[in-house]
């Protein structure tokens, strides 16, 4: 077994965390008016609209993969958009990559924000529009300070779902180093190998940073809610 580690095997290191962190702050962007929307409304698509947000969490991730790669292939509505564009076919690049991660790891944040959303007291909202606050400033000067551990905790898991995506990320982007293998692709390639010895590199890489992650929200979320509670 080859116990070396080349560029293209630390590359897989950094590519995943690209990944994760350009993912998560897409989610963030688009996540956050979803969740605000579910946990506000009262209309019938509520229940529609929420359902197909979790549709990832039961739906086999080779599923998912199989027709995000219809769709963005060379006959699919959106591989015939990107080369109409200009942009070319979006499997097996990176792009496609944090396409096919936002749609797979969206419930993920999405759920978290909406609980928290919910769990907003409506009082601190009337209070806010009996001050003539504009929706933006309600938002930004009142939801956003209360939502902070849902922030975070929506955070943490679309980062680390991101990050621990197999199957996915195998139909879309398969195994081109540098481009789109990422770690847990390249744990699988290693085991496959018999080199068990840069799998559990990257496994132990993988926990590592997961576990600082997740220990750092846990810290977090204790200092604000011991601050909120003295308050």
């Amino acid at each position: 077994m080859d116990s070396t580690f080349s560029a293209a095997d630390l590359s897989a290191i950094w590519l995943t965390c690209k990944l994760a962190t350009v993912v998560t702050i897409i989610l963030l962007l688009i996540g956050t008016p979803i969740a605000w929307w579910l946990a506000r409304t009262r209309s019938w698509w509520k229940g529609p609209v929420g359902a197909v947000v979790a549709i990832p969490i039961v739906l086999p991730p080779t599923v998912l993969g199989f027709y995000l790669l219809v769709a963005m292939g060379p006959h699919g509505p959106l591989g015939q958009l990107t080369q109409t564009l200009g942009i070319g076919l979006l499997p097996f690049t990176f792009a496609g990559l944090v396409i096919a991660s936002v749609l797979y790891s969206l419930p993920f944040v999405v759920q978290p924000l909406q609980n928290v959303f919910e769990g907003i007291p409506e009082r601190a909202l009337e209070t806010a529009a009996t001050l003539r606050a504009s929706a933006p400033d309600t938002f930004f000067s009142v939801v956003l300070p209360l939502a902070k551990p849902g922030f975070l905790t929506a955070s943490v898991l679309g980062f680390a779902h991101t990050v621990g995506e197999f199957g996915v990320v195998l139909m879309i982007g398969g195994n081109m180093p540098g481009q789109t293998r990422v770690a847990s692709i390249a744990i699988y390639d290693e085991v496959e190998a018999l080199n068990y010895d840069a799998a559990n590199f990257y496994a132990l890489v993988l926990f590592g940073v997961c576990f600082i992650i997740l220990l750092t929200v846990y810290l977090l979320n204790k200092k604000f809610l011991t601050r909120l509670g003295g308050t």
